[in-house]
């Protein structure tokens, strides 16, 4: 059985690889879920039209290197949050957590494992999504949308926002991670496990098969998407919303502020602002993270093993 310890670390390694194929996802995301912030839908110009239009125009004001902005946070923020993440979950099924008494996968156990897993993750990666969503939101001033952070890198923006707020400045916008990312767990690993085995007593696919996985995380990424998308809007608009002088947020002063602000100004359908920008990076990074989990897995079991004969 792979040690609890090394779970923390294959989780955080096999979100990484996911996140050098999914960054760009996540800048075009960004950009488009801050669009038009706080306006009536058609009163404001719309820079980025679609997930595609968006890319092309990101590469032509921006350069094609744009568009893995904020790739060294994010690259620390999947190491830390899903390596806590998804260490933490099978941590909880190695000991039986998520099983009933017949030994079979309980969905409820399953979803609250990962809520908790999810909710652990989110608040000791919420400083590396911050300044994540900072760098990714700046852009040219002809497609700029937001507020407009200016970080020369990863170190300068932890002291700059350390400057101003102290080290609970570094978890301004934890509110709108916390239950976005705990629902998106939630979500995303119950229907993982559930699936899975699913798939396995199936017998479609041979058991060791990487088609298991890729199936099992593929109906995860299509929940995650129709469930955190609202949350995922409230958390992009705290975390990026600028300061005032007395260290107070200009737009929102919390989780319950910004979601009746939305609802009011942008409808409902405001909170679903960059959908189709959020299936096309989830989507990927579902798969591509929970299939590099499963797979880092059985290496490391396979290394262990070898090295135990």
């Amino acid at each position: 059985m792979t040690s609890n310890i090394s779970e923390f670390f294959l989780g955080g390694v096999a979100a990484m690889g996911a996140c050098l194929f999914t960054n760009p996802l996540e800048v075009v995301k960004t950009r488009v879920q801050l669009q038009g912030e706080l306006k009536a839908r058609g009163s404001y110009q719309r820079h980025y039209r679609n997930v595609f239009h968006a890319f092309y125009t990101i590469g032509r004001y921006d350069g094609l290197t744009a568009l893995q902005k904020g790739l060294t946070p994010a690259l620390w923020y999947q190491l830390f949050m899903n390596g806590i993440r998804l260490g933490t979950y099978q941590c909880f099924v190695n000991m039986g957590l998520t099983k009933n008494a017949k030994g079979d996968v309980s969905i409820l156990r399953s979803v609250g494992a990962g809520a908790v897993a999810g909710c652990a993750g989110a608040f000791v990666g919420s400083p590396f999504y911050l300044v994540k969503t900072h760098m990714q939101s700046h852009a040219s001033e002809q497609i700029a949308v937001g507020f407009q952070h200016r970080h020369s890198g990863l170190a300068s923006a932890f002291k700059q926002i350390h400057s101003n707020g102290g080290i609970i400045g570094l978890w301004r916008g934890v509110t709108g991670a916390l239950p976005r990312v705990t629902i998106g767990s939630a979500v995303q690993l119950s229907t993982f496990s559930g699936s899975k085995e699913l798939v396995k007593k199936m017998e479609i696919f041979p058991a060791n098969s990487i088609l298991v996985p890729l199936c099992a995380s593929m109906a995860g990424g299509v929940l995650v998407v129709c469930c955190m998308t609202p949350f995922d809007v409230i958390s992009t608009r705290l975390y990026n919303q600028g300061l005032d002088s007395k260290g107070k947020g200009l737009y929102y002063s919390g989780f319950l502020d910004c979601f009746w602000k939305i609802l009011k100004r942008e409808g409902p359908l405001g909170f679903y602002k960059g959908w189709s920008a959020s299936w096309f990076r989830l989507a990927p990074h579902t798969v591509l993270s929970l299939v590099f989990w499963d797979e880092t897995r059985k290496i490391y079991k396979k290394v262990q093993k070898s090295l135990g004969s």
